[in-house]
């Protein structure tokens, strides 16, 4: 074990100091947990000189994943990717949820705030966000929209009720099964966080018609914000962060707090999250668990808002 490594060796419980260390994505390869989850096991493979191993575990609203996280040891060698769908929304979606984010979980860190685009086909008869809430007010339910996860679904919800238009979900198991839908015609829109949807805007294969986000994006500056013609549609963009079980030593946290901290904030970290109008800081372990408690509440209001049935 390198000189690097000393530091999270001496945090970690003497049996963990020399397993690999697992990052479980509760959703498919491709998507934004995805990506910043392997940005991190390279970050962590350079500073311990351990193995860091991403595991994707889809399935069940990114529930299956979680579980697994729950129940692994509480020594630093398992780190859960924590989204907005596994910590904010699902616990205001799901009447018997067999995790308590609260209870079961800390967050360690945080990828920074991020941003939602609203994506429509190249050829989709509206070029603005008007045009869209026209034409779904003048078919209503006619419209249809892809949802992969929880905070999709809510998102998608709250933006029809806050804009006075009906649309019809349509579920997909990942994210790639939704823009592939889109790409072909099937449904009409996708709400998706700018790390998964920006290689397709890019490429050009969809159309960004606005973006939901705290200021105008620096690469699409004439990009409308949501909030620009909706004002009411204030609900956060796409969370995305590190948690480890609850029982893991606070030295531990707060050795993983640091690391993550340094990760995201340096380079090439740092201009990746931004590059993807992600807004990376630094965030300290009292300040994550006051984020998670309050946004919790949000959620769960937005969730009554929307009027979404709680399964």
């Amino acid at each position: 074990m390198g000189l690097a490594a000393l530091p999270l060796a001496a945090a970690l419980p003497a049996h963990a100091q020399d397993k690999p260390i697992q990052i479980i994505v509760p959703f498919g390869p491709g998507g934004s947990g995805d990506i910043s989850a392997r940005m991190l096991s390279e970050f962590l493979t350079r500073k311990t000189g351990r193995a860091v191993v991403v595991d994707n575990k889809p399935g069940g609203n990114g529930i299956i994943g979680v579980e697994a996280a729950r129940i692994a040891p509480a020594d630093g060698s398992v780190l859960l990717l924590a989204t907005t769908s596994t910590h904010l929304a699902n616990p205001a979606l799901f009447h018997k949820l067999p995790y308590d984010p609260g209870k079961d979980f800390r967050l360690v860190g945080s990828f920074g705030p991020g941003s939602t685009y609203l994506l429509v086909r190249p050829d989709a008869p509206y070029k603005t966000l008007q045009d869209f809430v026209r034409a779904a007010k003048a078919a209503p339910g006619q419209i249809n929209y892809g949802h992969f996860n929880a905070t999709s679904k809510v998102t998608a919800a709250l933006f029809a009720h806050e804009a006075g238009i009906a649309l019809t979900a349509i579920p997909y198991k990942q994210v790639g099964q939704a823009m592939s839908e889109l790409m072909a015609g099937q449904i009409q829109v996708v709400f998706t966080d700018t790390v998964q949807g920006d290689s397709f805007v890019a490429s050009g294969q969809l159309r960004a018609l606005a973006v939901h986000s705290d200021k105008r994006l620096q690469r699409y500056p004439d990009l409308p914000l949501i909030a620009e013609s909706i004002p009411n549609f204030t609900i956060r963009g796409g969370f995305l962060g590190i948690a480890v079980p609850a029982a893991t030593p606070l030295a531990t946290q707060q050795q993983l707090n640091g690391w993550i901290n340094e990760a995201v904030t340096t380079d090439p970290i740092k201009s990746r999250l931004e590059g993807f109008a992600f807004s990376p800081a630094r965030v300290g372990l009292a300040e994550l668990a006051a984020f998670e408690r309050e946004e919790r509440a949000k959620w769960k209001q937005y969730v009554e808002i929307a009027k979404i049935d709680i399964q």
